[in-house]
């Protein structure tokens, strides 16, 4: 059974989220915990006045949540009578990024599927800061679900690396367990200004092609000085479902970011976005 955590804020690109995950793991048998996270800045003025004297800021909110999460947990089993899921509740009050890591130690958890914003508004956000923060602290995958992303099918995948880190079969579960369902084909989009690899990108390379034996797969070399723009283009051009990679020093992710903090950009990604974690 695998162990899934869905934050929500009750926003509705978190919600689609949770939607999201619920077509994705259809026919998979799951343990869902469902997360709000709480902290006194979001007590807002209007609720001090409504507050009786004998409740507490800390209590409000909680109780709130609480009742929001299952309602929240009602309707979703109404939607979808999946007997393969099962569903708890968490309310913690706490820093967000604090609050995943300690829930996903304590809770094993496989995997996190939280939405984020996309590319909207006048500084074409990519994410939003709690699922840049996540995403860049949490050890446990990621998978981000763009606001207005429907599941529709799971057929073609994109994996990007650099063939620079050797992994190993663990690190690459999160993205066998959903492609192998699906017998998803996984295009690995290698980027290099070299013309040949290096015998340890070779070892890197027949490794990953062992990994991806029991799917359809192909390995794909592009020469780009914009490899953001060309991981767009591809990712439109050949109808891609998900976009996934590791999260490691000198990666597409690690430069993504650094891109994403300090200039606005063109890249915009609207389909599910898959984040994994070298093990140490």
């Amino acid at each position: 059974m695998k162990v899934i955590l869905l934050p929500t804020d009750f926003s509705k690109n978190s919600i689609n989220a949770i939607y999201y995950a619920m077509n994705l793991l259809e026919n998979e048998h799951c343990e869902f915990y469902i997360l709000n996270v709480q902290s006194a800045s979001s007590f807002i003025s209007d609720d001090l006045m409504t507050m009786s004297s004998s409740a507490t800021i800390y209590q409000t909110l909680i109780g709130t949540a609480k009742k929001s999460l299952k309602n929240l947990i009602n309707t979703i089993e109404t939607k979808y009578k999946n007997e393969k899921h099962d569903f708890h509740s968490i309310v913690d009050y706490d820093n967000f990024v604090d609050a995943i890591n300690q829930i996903s130690k304590s809770k094993s958890i496989d995997l996190i599927v939280m939405g984020t914003k996309g590319a909207t508004g006048a500084q074409k956000v990519i994410f939003g800061s709690n699922t840049v923060h996540i995403m860049q602290r949490c050890k446990t995958p990621v998978l981000a679900i763009p606001n207005g992303c429907s599941f529709t099918s799971m057929d073609k995948i994109v994996f990007t690396t650099n063939y620079s880190t050797m992994y190993n079969s663990k690190d690459m579960e999160p993205l066998m367990d959903i492609a192998k369902p699906y017998n998803s084909k996984i295009d690995v989009l290698h980027f290099s200004d070299k013309d040949s690899l290096s015998q340890d990108q070779k070892k890197i390379k027949a490794f990953l092609e062992s990994v991806f034996s029991n799917v359809p797969h192909e390995f794909i070399d592009l020469e780009s000085e914009d490899i953001f723009k060309t991981v767009q283009d591809y990712i439109v051009n050949n109808d891609i479902k998900m976009l996934s990679m590791m999260s490691k020093k000198h990666s597409f992710l690690e430069r993504l970011f650094a891109r994403h903090l300090v200039e606005t950009f063109a890249f915009k990604i609207d389909i599910p976005f898959l984040v994994m974690h070298k093990a140490v």
